[in-house]
């Protein structure tokens, strides 16, 4: 055994001084905190809007789904372009 090895024992690697950032007051702790990038703090969740969406269930064909969803990510967002669309065509009736 060398100098080096005799100096590490196994019982000072046992200790971690470094919290536990898993326990719930750490947790509790990162959520309240800001997000920053460089100096600015940016905001969290989804950006306010004038006229937000509203979450509801709706029944439609098979092949409407399919149709949009063959279009990839996105689908939801174009039915309701789609909606739009044919509402603006009524309302020039």
């Amino acid at each position: 055994m060398t100098a080096r090895e005799r100096s590490i024992s196994p019982s000072s690697l046992e200790i971690d001084d470094a919290p536990d950032l898993s326990l719930p007051g750490w947790r509790d702790k990162f959520a309240a905190a800001d997000l920053r990038q460089g100096d600015r703090v940016l905001k969290r969740g989804r950006p306010v809007v004038d006229r937000p969406k509203i979450s509801t269930t709706i029944r439609l064909s098979a092949d409407v789904v399919e149709h949009f969803r063959a279009g990839g990510k996105g689908w939801q967002s174009r039915i309701d372009e789609a909606l739009s669309d044919w509402i603006a065509g009524q309302a020039k009736r």
